[in-house]
Order: C-alpha cells, then sequence, then structure tokens
C-alpha cells in the first residue's frame, strides 16, 4: 500500500507550493509583461503559424457576415472552375506528352498523379462547401439569438418608458393638486 507520507510526495508538494507562492507574489502586471513576451518569442520561432492563424481567424470573422459568405460563396466558384480548367488542361499535357513520344509507364503514372490531384481537390472543395455551409448555420444562430436579445431589450425598454412615464404623469397631478390647494 501507498504510504501518503512518502520522500518523492512530499518534496513534490514542497514545489507546488513553493511555486503558488511565486505565482502569489508576481504582480498583474509581471504576469501581462510574461505574456507578452512569450507571444513575441512564439511569433518569432513560428511566423508562418502565426500569420496563417491570424488569416484563418480574419476569414472565420468574415465569413461570419452576409457579405463575406457571398464573397465566400463566389471565390469557391472560381476556384472551382479554375480547378476544373487546370486539371482537364494538365490531363490534355500528360495525354500529349506521351503520345508525342513518352514512355507509357509514364503516362500511366502521369494519368494516376492526375487522378490523384482531381481527388485532392474535389475533396477540397467538398470540405470548403461544408465549411460554408457550418458558418452559414453559425450566423444563422447568431443572428437568431442577437433578434431575442434586441427583442428582450427593446420590451424592457419599453417596460421601463412606460413605468417612468406613468410615475412622472402621477407625480405632476400631485405637484398639481398640491399648488391647486
Amino acid at each position: 500500500m501507498n504510504d501518503l507520507s512518502s520522500p518523492p510526495r512530499d518534496s513534490l508538494r514542497a514545489r507546488i507550493e513553493a511555486a503558488e507562492r511565486r505565482n502569489a507574489e508576481r504582480s498583474l502586471a509581471d504576469q501581462a509583461r510574461e505574456a507578452a513576451e512569450a507571444a513575441t518569442d512564439y511569433a518569432r520561432a513560428h511566423p508562418l503559424a502565426v500569420v496563417g492563424g491570424a488569416l484563418a481567424l480574419g476569414l472565420l470573422v468574415g465569413l461570419a457576415t452576409r457579405p463575406g459568405r457571398k464573397v465566400a460563396a463566389r471565390a469557391a466558384g472560381a476556384v472551382s472552375a479554375a480547378a476544373s480548367g487546370a486539371a482537364s488542361s494538365a490531363t490534355s499535357g500528360v495525354k500529349e506528352l506521351a503520345a508525342t513520344g513518352g514512355s507509357r509507364i509514364g503516362a500511366l503514372i502521369g494519368n494516376a498523379l492526375m487522378a490523384y490531384a482531381m481527388q485532392v481537390i474535389d475533396e477540397v472543395l467538398d470540405n470548403a462547401r461544408a465549411g460554408q455551409e457550418r458558418i452559414g448555420d453559425l450566423s444563422e444562430v447568431a443572428g437568431e439569438k442577437a433578434r431575442n436579445v434586441t427583442a428582450s431589450v427593446s420590451g424592457t425598454a419599453r417596460k421601463a418608458a412606460s413605468e417612468t412615464k406613468r410615475k412622472a404623469t402621477s407625480a405632476a397631478r400631485r405637484v398639481t393638486s398640491k399648488t391647486k390647494s
């Protein structure tokens, strides 16, 4: 049976308590400064990941708006047409190369590569369409929530305005009746 007061556990507890004391002594400004330095170091060490993440975040935010979804739909159509055109051009190029003196094995390899490339392009386009649909669904849900919040706030504002009007009218009547007396 394990002894709860074994030396490794005591050592670990002491290290944890020391770390907690150090964290409690640090100020919020120190923590913010360290976080900023860590972010800067990460950005310097992984610039492509940071730029890619920023682009992806910007794309998601842009796609969450109605104009962004329209632009994305047009872009997906253009990419699909371009990919289809590029694939047919590449296929005809492979066939032409095979006909003008390429080996039969080379033609088979070229056709296999083109088939694979077409499959990859189709998968990318399918994923793009699925992503557009998900973003559309999310934006519809967000819009519905916003409409509900707006309706709730406007209802509350109307009630508050009505109550304020009622109290102001009552106060005005009381003042009028006291001044007449």
